[in-house]
Order: C-alpha cells, then sequence, then structure tokens
C-alpha cells in the first residue's frame, strides 16, 4: 500500500502546531507554539488572545513542519485539523487554514475530534491493541473510553462537573503557583505527604463517572480556614494531599473499568497524563494486579496538544473516507461517538 503523507493542523486551545505524519504511526515533524507565557499573567486561557496567536503563528508552523519533514505542500496526501472540541475561535484558524489548503492543493480534508487524537497519540510509539480502554485526562475532560476497534469509542464514563486539568490550574492559583498548575503541584506533592483528609467522590460508587468540584472546594475551604486563624499549611503536604485524592480516584475506577472490560491495552493520554505521581500509581496498578494489559502513555512532548496525534488519528478517518468538505465548521462542544468502518 502507499505511503499516506498527512499535514496535520492542531489549534484547539492556546498551542498553535503543525506536524507531517507518515501512514499514522510515524512523525516527521511537529512543531508547536506555545502560549503559556501570554496567558500565564492571567493565570488561564484567555480565548480572545489565544485566537490572536494562532492567527500569528499558524502559517509560520506550517512552513516549518515542511521544512523539517523534508517536504513539499506537493508531496502531502491529505490535510487534517482539530473540528473540537476547544475554543470556538480558536479552532476556527485552525480550520480556515486547512480548508484553504485543501481548496488551493486540491487535497482531502480530514476532520479530528480532539479527544481521539490524544488517544493515537500513543500509537505514535506503539501500535494500537484492541480491545482497549484509555483515560483521558486534560484541562476540559476527564473519561473513561473502551475502544474495540478503530474510531470505535464508548465512552463508559466521565466528569460530572470539573476536569482534572481544570481541577489542578484552579487548585494552583489558590496556592500561588505559576500557570499552567498542574505541573507545579506534581512537583510539589514530590516532598510532600498526604496528611490532609481530602475527599475522594464517588470511589465507591458503581459506575465510572467522577465528580472533582467538591475535592476543589474542600481544598480551597482549608487555605481559606487556615488563614483566618492565621494557621499555617505546609504546601508540599497540601499538594500532595490534592494530588492522593485525584489519583486515588482516578486510579480506583480505573481497575473496576478493568475488571468489566478485558482490554490487551490501556492506554493514559491527555496533558494530566505528564503527572509523574498519576503515571507511577498507574505502572504499579498494572504490574501488580493486570500485568498481561500492556501500559501505555505517550511521550512527555505528546501529552500535551500538539498535530503530531491528530495526524496519527486523522489517517484511520482517512482510510475509512471520512473527510469534510469546505463547509468544514468549528464544534466546540464535539463528543466522541461510535463510528467504525473498514479501513486501513
Amino acid at each position: 500500500m502507499k505511503d499516506v503523507f498527512i499535514l496535520a493542523i492542531e489549534s484547539s486551545c492556546d498551542e498553535t502546531s503543525a506536524s507531517v505524519v507518515k501512514n499514522g504511526n510515524e512523525q516527521l515533524s511537529n512543531i508547536v507554539a506555545s502560549q503559556i507565557k501570554s496567558h500565564m499573567r492571567f493565570g488561564g486561557v484567555v480565548p480572545e488572545v489565544a485566537s490572536r496567536h494562532h492567527v500569528e503563528q499558524i502559517t509560520q508552523v506550517i512552513d516549518e513542519a515542511l521544512r523539517i519533514a523534508n517536504m513539499s505542500m506537493e508531496d502531502i496526501d491529505a490535510f487534517a485539523v482539530t473540528e473540537g472540541p476547544g475554543l470556538v475561535g480558536s479552532l476556527l484558524v485552525g480550520i480556515s487554514a486547512a480548508k484553504a489548503l485543501a481548496m488551493a492543493y486540491q487535497k482531502p480534508l480530514i476532520p479530528v475530534n480532539h479527544m481521539a487524537g490524544h488517544i493515537y497519540a500513543s500509537q505514535l510509539h506503539q501500535p494500537l491493541q484492541f480491545p482497549l480502554l484509555a483515560l483521558l485526562v486534560s484541562g476540559g475532560h476527564t473519561e473513561l473510553v473502551y475502544m474495540e476497534k478503530n474510531n470505535d469509542f464508548q465512552v463508559i464514563g466521565e466528569t460530572r462537573d470539573d476536569a482534572v486539568g481544570e481541577a489542578y490550574d484552579k487548585i494552583g492559583r489558590i496556592l500561588n503557583l505559576s500557570y499552567p498548575g498542574g505541573k507545579a503541584i506534581d512537583e510539589l506533592a514530590q516532598k510532600g505527604q498526604d496528611t490532609l483528609a481530602f475527599p475522594r467522590a464517588m470511589i465507591h460508587d458503581n459506575h465510572y463517572d467522577f465528580s472533582f468540584s467538591g475535592l476543589k472546594s474542600a481544598v480551597i475551604n482549608t487555605v481559606h480556614n487556615a488563614k483566618q486563624k492565621g494557621d499555617t499549611i505546609n504546601p508540599e503536604d497540601l499538594a500532595a494531599s490534592f494530588q492522593a485524592s485525584i489519583i486515588d480516584v482516578l486510579v480506583h475506577k480505573t481497575k473496576q473499568a478493568l475488571l468489566e472490560y478485558p482490554v490487551k491495552q490501556f492506554i493514559l493520554a491527555g496533558g494530566v497524563a505528564a503527572n509523574k505521581g498519576l503515571r507511577f500509581a498507574l505502572s504499579e496498578l498494572f504490574e501488580k494486579e493486570f500485568p498481561t494489559v500492556q501500559f501505555s502513555v505517550p511521550d512527555f512532548r505528546l501529552c500535551g496538544d500538539n498535530a503530531a496525534m491528530i495526524g496519527a488519528a486523522a489517517y484511520h478517518n482517512y482510510c475509512q473516507n471520512r473527510l469534510a468538505n469546505l463547509t468544514l465548521n468549528a464544534k466546540p462542544g464535539l463528543e466522541l461517538t461510535k463510528n467504525s468502518e473498514k479501513g486501513c
């Protein structure tokens, strides 16, 4: 079969990225222009600022992705782009660029679900083995997804309020840590002890949904009460206790899901997949209790938003002829759905 080269674009939030991916499993380039410094002063992503940065950077990252891959537009077989979920203004910048390229070079246009991209990021370092279970943990999502085959997504559990990454960022602001809060809290947690009795919401409930708003409120109340009383809370212990609560819930729900859904592979995906505490806890779970299940987590550089993961997911859409025309629009609330057909 002829090699397929896809130029992918990702602009769903605050990273402008372009990548050339070969056959869905080999990244020839992956350029990411971060906006963290611009949003740091606000303590979070400002949609209008993010959109403006995407407009400024999109052509540069595309050109650089082609240069690093040593390819021209004529060498590309199709253009892929994130259609959702994400910030509508940010998504539209990437979609507009991809549609312009598809029209100018008369090549197929492939729409990609951002969360599917996070799952398929693992495909860039080892093949996916079905059936599999994926835990998606990011700033906007916390989901357990079961897959029997490519593009066959069954969401068996999701957050009912805050996503894990969102909770990390909010607690990071309470602790006056630099944005994004996830990395800073993870580093603090490695130095502290789980000394505070924070809640483990829904941990023993007979379902796979999550809730982290109660934990967030408990941490905030603990900090405020201590300030009112003039008490001092060790920030390392606070971070360790907060992180331990989240990890306990994620690991327990994962374990219960694995008992009901026997799989060959488990994928940890999304920005929070870079969390060292979570990686260690899950690796211990599989080593001790599920040694026959392959535990797969992308390289740190592929955990955050990037275009290579979009190119990896796009390959299967391309093989299944799941293409878009020039009416493609942003879908900020796009969900993962079961949509499996024969393909590559």
